[in-house]
């Protein structure tokens, strides 16, 4: 299992309010028309599952079961509400979050969605995020990727060249378009500004539809003036100006009557997963995430802090705990006593143990991991989320296998989880228990104990020991 690496993340900037509804008759909104496509629907389906594949082998994916449960929430309700002469029953719209800091989300022909993390860290409330997803939902619906296609060339050659599509984000166009052309390999496309418009106009009629106000829509523009600081990004000379297209959702949304009285803000789902990102370690930029990906560093993480392990070799014949044991005192707050056979790695704020033949690159198979964990909330079980959260995203092979359940860590109230899942190096069933207690500065105490299930007897009495002979200096 590997080691999380954490930080803190900054708050973004907060956007513009938003503006009333006119409740003017829906049968003024605006018309739209698909494009012309000569491909057919399979061909989009086929495209966007093989980008997706991409996407998820070389970018980071967020493992976190609660925000993966609402962002599909929200995408299904917006799906449910694309009108019906757009609407493909071949296509599986799915969502997944991406650990990239850039206001940005982007859809693949045939329906997968990624959603940048800090789409909702900067957000204002659910109707900006639903939104941004709304107009993504829209190229995928009218099929503008293969509609394009048709445009730009007659041979059949074109679809092939496709390759990834991470071009149209509403926000970010450009640069994650590159991004993902950096990444995969392939061919990029850009939306034209006609596809772009008319993202922007069925986006706002799916809103609307669904329950959300249009104008929050409108309103992710003005934070691309403030992220921009006033001056345009390079990517807005290839799409609308944001300041028209403020002007035409607007307008838009003037024509179409919500469903819902209110429509839908600030939800608990949204502020709950809001505040679990926050206390997330700091995500990357999309570019810092490319950068990292060329020189070769990959994904995992939130710095560039080597990981101590690194050195080691793995075997498939690792010796079990002695039940001779040895005090460490490495680390000036903690004192704990680990079987004599392990040897330590200790970093700024935590340490591995671990046997020979069980450490390496990919961190530990077999051992103990205790550290602190910065986390935002001085919650135990907020923080605890968080720490759990930030696992599972830097192993994403493994699954929480229940919820948090109180217990005694270091004689102090703490709580405890299993997280289980077929490790990439042994190839079998690994099982990491998770212990977390509150320190008196407030920040998380966490223990998390790593070995395969099989082997799980033979470990449980040197775990326990190392748990009851814990001491705290703090």
């Amino acid at each position: 299992m590997r080691k999380g690496y954490f930080g803190k993340q900054l708050t973004a900037a907060v956007m513009a309010a938003t503006l009333l509804i006119l409740p003017l008759a829906a049968s003024a909104q605006t018309r739209i028309v698909a494009p012309k496509n000569k491909y057919k629907v399979q061909d989009d389906i086929k495209l966007g599952n093989d980008a997706a594949r991409q996407v998820e082998q070389q970018m980071p994916i967020i493992s976190d079961t609660d925000a993966a449960r609402y962002i599909d929430r929200v995408g299904q309700r917006l799906v449910a509400s694309i009108p019906p002469e757009f609407q493909h029953p071949e296509f599986n719209y799915r969502f997944q979050w991406l650990n990239a800091s850039d206001l940005n989300a982007f859809a693949l022909p045939g329906g997968p969605m990624f959603i940048n993390r800090g789409m909702i860290e900067a957000a204002h409330n659910e109707g900006e995020l639903a939104g941004v997803m709304a107009h993504e939902l829209s190229h995928v619906a009218l099929r503008h990727a293969t509609a394009q296609a048709t445009k730009a060339s007659s041979t059949s050659s074109t679809l092939r060249n496709l390759g990834l599509i991470l071009g149209g984000a509403v926000i970010g166009g450009q640069a994650g378009a590159q991004l993902g052309a950096g990444l995969a390999g392939t061919f990029m496309l850009k939306f034209s500004r006609e596809y772009e418009s008319q993202a922007d106009t069925l986006g706002a009629q799916i809103m609307a539809k669904a329950g959300y106000d249009p104008h929050d829509l409108a309103n992710v523009f003005k934070t691309i003036e403030g992220e921009s600081k006033g001056s345009g990004p390079e990517w807005l000379s290839d799409h609308p100006n944001p300041g028209n297209r403020y002007e035409n959702i607007n307008r838009e949304a003037s024509y179409l009557r919500v469903s819902q009285d209110p429509p839908i803000k600030i939800t608990r789902d949204f502020e709950r997963v809001q505040a679990r990102f926050h206390a997330l370690p700091k995500a990357k930029t999309m570019a810092q995430i490319e950068k990292d990906a060329q020189a070769g560093k990959g994904t995992e993480g939130s710095n560039n802090t080597p990981n101590p392990t690194a050195n080691g070799r793995y075997s498939n014949s690792v010796r079990f705990p002695s039940s001779r044991v040895r005090a460490y005192t490495g680390l000036s707050w903690l004192r704990v006593n680990v079987p004599s056979n392990w040897l330590d790695f200790p970093s700024q704020d935590d340490v591995q143990f671990s046997p020979e033949g069980a450490y390496g690159d990919q961190g530990i198979t077999r051992g103990a991991m205790i550290g602190i964990y910065n986390g935002r909330n001085n919650n135990l079980t907020n923080d605890s989320e968080a720490y759990v959260s930030s696992m599972l995203q830097g192993n994403p092979y493994l699954t929480q296998r229940g919820d948090l359940v109180q217990t005694y860590v270091a004689g102090r109230q703490g709580l405890t989880t299993i997280l289980s899942g077929r490790s990439p190096v042994t190839n079998r069933t690994e099982v990491v228990t998770i212990y977390t207690t509150t320190l008196r500065n407030g920040g998380l105490l966490y223990v998390a104990t790593v070995v395969p299930q099989a082997e799980s007897a033979s470990y449980s009495a040197a775990f326990r020991a190392m748990l009851n002979s814990m001491r705290l200096n703090d």
